[in-house]
């Protein structure tokens, strides 16, 4: 799969300007980011958990 053409990119955006409004775009991504950062922070608290499970069945 390809990256979006920058056209592409700029009709996306103005397909949700249209649908959502100016005023609550920066609420959607504001959202969107910080919903990205608790995912990534509980994958990376599940490794270190199984890491820690896997160190106590070896010892």
């Amino acid at each position: 799969m390809h990256a979006p053409m920058p056209w592409q990119l700029i009709l996306i955006l103005l397909i949700a300007l249209i649908i959502f409004g100016g005023s609550r775009l920066p609420e959607i991504g504001r959202g969107l980011g910080e919903g990205l950062r608790n995912f990534k922070k509980a994958l990376s608290g599940e490794m270190e958990e199984e890491k820690k499970d896997i160190k106590k069945d070896q010892a």
